[in-house]
């Protein structure tokens, strides 16, 4: 006579069913998982990029009241004169000061969108360019090969600037602007960035805007 089936064996469609179900929550679990990862990784991000958009824009504050600064105050041992004249003359000019910083000049400027020129330029020439609000860096040959370098790259990434030697002027290294000059040390002067940040189309140009290109190209 058969033995009776024990009803808790469970039968292999309840076992595949089982399984299933097994493999279907671990499965759940594995999901859930990677989305906890996946949202905790997402917000790390967000900090991130929250906090490193806080220090850009804390950086650009900083700088924008750096060169706030820089404009306001006065550039230890800059030397200004006023009353310049402004005449269009086509002959040579016998300026006070050398480099000049104003007076009559060409009229036509020199060419000063970030312009390097390793010749000497005409005073005439360039003044205009300082009337349309360049900042003209002059040299000796006294000047470092170094400093002479740095300068060059800072002229040519600036546009409304230009450099040239002048053999004559007494001090190896001179920034002007109209009405404006100062003589720095080296290339890495604190006055240096402070010179170009306040008198590159600054208050004192007489034309503000005029063009820096279309002149005499050395």
């Amino acid at each position: 006579m058969a033995s009776a089936k024990n009803p808790n064996t469970p039968t292999p469609a309840s076992a595949r069913r089982a399984k299933l179900e097994e493999a279907r929550r671990k499965e759940r679990t594995r999901e859930r998982r990677g989305r906890v990862v996946t949202i905790t990784a997402a917000v790390a991000v967000i900090a991130a990029i929250v906090a490193g958009g806080g220090y850009l824009v804390s950086a650009a504050d900083e700088q924008d009241k750096a060169e706030e600064q820089a404009r306001t105050s006065p550039v230890t041992g800059e030397r200004s004169w006023d009353k310049l004249t402004q005449n269009h003359v086509e002959k040579a000019v016998d300026y006070p000061m050398n480099p000049p910083v104003g007076g009559d000049h060409d009229p036509v400027w020199m060419n000063c969108d970030a312009d390097v020129y390793t010749k000497a330029i005409p005073n005439e020439n360039a003044v205009h360019s300082l009337e349309h609000g360049a900042v003209w860096v002059t040299y000796n040959g006294k000047a470092k090969d170094a400093d002479v370098e740095a300068l060059a790259r800072r002229v040519s990434t600036t546009p409304y600037s230009l450099m040239s030697p002048v053999a004559d002027q007494d001090d190896p290294l001179v920034l002007s602007a109209w009405g404006k000059q100062v003589t720095v040390k080296s290339a890495t002067d604190a006055r240096v960035a402070q010179f170009f940040t306040k008198y590159v189309q600054g208050p004192q140009t007489p034309e503000p805007g005029a063009a820096c290109t279309g002149g005499v190209a050395g």
